[in-house]
């Protein structure tokens, strides 16, 4: 999605590797996405979806 889009960027995090963060924005399962916009979370998704159904779960929060 990232390579589709120019107003978003992806990043992954080893939560083995930062404990400390993961802890930090309560990543309790994996995958878990968190999407930040103005620095505040603004959506979570907790498991795999299709790419799909992702687009759809946060296109609201992106266009809001």
């Amino acid at each position: 999605m990232a390579g589709e889009r120019s107003d978003i960027s992806i990043v992954s995090l080893n939560v083995d590797d930062n404990q400390g963060t993961a802890a930090k924005y309560e990543v309790l399962s994996i995958p878990t996405l968190i999407l930040f916009k103005d620095g505040e979370e603004a959506k979570r998704i907790v498991g795999a979806l299709p790419k799909r159904r992702l687009e759809a779960e946060l296109e609201p929060a992106l266009t809001a």
